[in-house]
């Protein structure tokens, strides 16, 4: 059976990114316990999987404390029921008084029907669960679906908190399932008290630079880096909204209290442009900024003359690349008008880009693991 607690957090994606940031916050500024659903044969596996998603992350001397608070559950959104025991499931249910979902797939090219399996089917069997707690125990005081700001899919203007996809296209399967999943969230019987957190580009924390994600942003600086990038497809003045792993794991939980709705964990004004980012690079690197072409025209960038490292490495950024053309500005004013009384704020993206490349440089851009982040810095393991 799972340790007896009346005010356990279910979490899922603890082994993941922003995951493993929230988890690691409830455990350092409360004494409650989480409920950690996790993809694991048996629950021995689940143990494992978290103490090592921990471990990136806690001093070694509050490891072994902050595990112990951690149930693992081993589980599976692909499944019927998430795949959870009758008895688990009843007792995460009289446990439990909050759900947040973090878990996702975030692969851009995952073919739809796997894309929707994980991120729509899979955020259904999480709402079921957390009908099931609002039943039993102490009730459900809020269930938090992280999603993200790009459900505003391929428009240009202003997206607001309020504001819902309509007859607009997305730029892939991840964009597509994340709105769908928000849709089904929204309209589930009997209403959930859903809050709905939207991220922008997800990149490390800003004081220690940590990060499991090297997608997005950091592809295309890896090879900007390595002088792989003659060109970039891109509109010069177009937003680049990046908000740090600190920031959104911060707004989960600064969000706590706050009424059922939909908020943006976004730069918002403080976005920077594509320019702003290609010169902070060149700064950083010592290399020549790449030339800004006309997005329409990458296959013509693509027939000019270039190495083969040149050519392979802009192939490769190629599914990234659209979010460096974006005609979309966040409005995030319900989310800050709530944080912002709370000291929840984030910085511009110059004001730790240092620190982001810093901790990929380590990192071999996550080529090299074993990488621990503790309160002395960043250290390696041997």
């Amino acid at each position: 059976m799972l340790p007896t607690r009346s005010d356990a957090v279910l979490l899922t994606g603890v082994t993941g990114f922003v995951g493993t940031a929230v988890a690691l916050r409830i455990l350092e500024r409360s004494d409650r316990q989480i409920v950690a659903l996790v993809r694991a044969a048996d629950r021995r596996e689940a143990a494992e999987r978290v103490r090592g998603a921990l471990a990136e992350v806690t001093p070694p001397e509050l490891l072994d404390a902050y595990a112990a608070r951690c149930a693992a559950v081993p589980a599976d959104l692909l499944a019927d029921g998430l795949g959870l025991r009758h008895g688990d499931r009843e007792e995460i249910a009289r446990r439990c008084d909050e759900v947040i979902h973090c878990a996702a797939s975030v692969s851009f090219d995952l073919p739809l029907d796997l894309a929707r399996a994980v991120n729509a089917a899979g955020a259904a069997r999480i709402a079921e669960l957390a009908a099931r707690v609002a039943q039993r125990g102490e009730g459900l005081r809020r269930v938090v679906h992280v999603s993200t700001a790009y459900v505003a899919g391929d428009r240009d203007g202003t997206f607001g908190e309020d504001d819902v996809t309509r007859d607009v296209p997305f730029r892939n399967t991840y964009e597509q399932t994340k709105h769908e999943a928000e849709e089904l969230l929204r309209a589930w019987e009997p209403a959930l008290p859903l809050q709905i957190v939207r991220p922008s580009i997800v990149v490390g924390d800003r004081t220690t630079g940590w990060t499991r994600s090297f997608n997005v942003l950091y592809w295309p600086l890896k090879q900007f880096a390595r002088g792989r990038l003659p060109v970039v497809p891109a509109i010069a003045d177009a937003p680049v909204d990046v908000v740090p792993v600190d920031y959104v794991a911060d707004t989960v939980l600064g969000l706590a209290g706050a009424p059922a709705g939909t908020y943006h964990a976004v730069a918002g004004e403080q976005a920077a442009t594509v320019a702003e980012v290609i010169d902070l690079a060149a700064a950083r690197f010592g290399v020549p900024a790449p030339e800004i072409v006309d997005p329409r025209v990458i296959d013509e960038a693509l027939a000019r003359p270039m190495g083969e490292a040149q050519r392979r490495a802009l192939e490769q950024a190629r599914i990234f690349f659209p979010y460096f053309r974006l005609g979309v500005r966040f409005d995030d004013r319900w989310a800050r008008g709530i944080l912002a009384p709370r000291g929840v704020a984030t910085d511009p993206l110059h004001t730790y880009f240092d620190t982001l490349i810093d901790f990929a440089q380590r990192a071999a851009w996550g080529g090299r693991t074993g990488l621990t982040v503790t309160s002395s810095g960043v250290t390696v393991a041997a």
